[in-house]
């Protein structure tokens, strides 16, 4: 268990092929580690993926890269979360509503993660940035785009979490309290929504080679560690009608 939240594991957390046909779908820090590995593999199971993230170059370099391999046209929302304002996620929803015609799913991989410090030297604005981007900005962004998922017969929220027993340790900071509240958030999320059409999953990756982890773990030879590309896989899957099961629970990807 994480605070109310069970932990859950299944044999091969990777979507069918076609298991997203038809569907649209908004990535939330698409550029990162875990965003990119997600955009691919949603796309790749035939969803129309929404890039959202705030370097537009990034973004362009990643609309090409699931351009070529042949899906859905994906389409492009730069936003920079550590700054957006409450109504900038409203026009993130009537924007997808506007050009997609309907949202299906949203994986929240998006992260900001400044590097292990001694509480007592973390700056006001970077503790505030750091909460906004792992906390409110997954809030604010569900809840804007709640109406249109209700739309939906079957759609589903996933949430990346962190290992608590790691990130509740000395030096973390902001990432760790943000981190440890919002499987506090996808628990409300699910009692308010566990009769209804929207299901909420969390996913927690094992250890993966991403910059994150390079910065937390400096010492550690990053590139021994697999890509993210099952953690993406298993964020697509938990989008798909086979984890409907899992509604409520937290999809455990950590080595048994």
């Amino acid at each position: 268990m994480i605070g109310r939240l069970a932990l859950a594991r299944v044999a091969a957390a990777a979507p069918a092929a076609a298991a997203l046909d038809g569907r649209v779908v908004l990535v939330a820090g698409a550029t990162g580690g875990l965003g990119r590995a997600a955009v691919l593999a949603c796309a790749g199971a035939g969803a129309t993926v929404v890039l959202l993230g705030r370097k537009v170059r990034a973004l362009e370099k990643l609309y090409d890269e699931v351009a070529a391999a042949g899906g859905a046209q994906p389409a492009i929302y730069p936003l920079d979360l550590a700054g957006a304002s409450p109504d900038d996620y409203g026009q993130v929803a009537d924007t997808v509503e506007r050009e997609c015609g309907r949202l299906d799913g949203i994986v929240h991989a998006a992260a900001q993660f400044a590097g292990l410090q001694p509480t007592d030297q973390i700056k006001p604005e970077e503790w505030l940035r750091t909460q906004q981007v792992n906390l409110t900005a997954p809030f604010l962004l569900t809840q804007a785009c709640l109406p249109l998922l209700r739309q939906r017969e079957r759609a589903a929220v996933v949430f990346a979490f962190d290992d608590p027993a790691t990130i509740g340790k000395a030096f973390w900071g902001g990432y760790g309290v943000a981190k440890h509240a919002l499987p506090g958030l996808v628990s409300i999320l699910h009692e308010e929504t566990d009769t209804g059409p929207v299901r909420i999953h969390g996913l927690l990756p094992a250890p993966m080679r991403t910059a994150l982890r390079r910065t937390a773990w400096f010492g550690e030879d990053t590139l021994s560690l697999p890509t993210p590309d099952a953690a993406g896989a298993a964020a697509a899957f938990l989008l798909t009608d086979a984890a409907s099961g899992l509604r409520g629970a937290i999809l455990d990807l950590r080595p048994a």
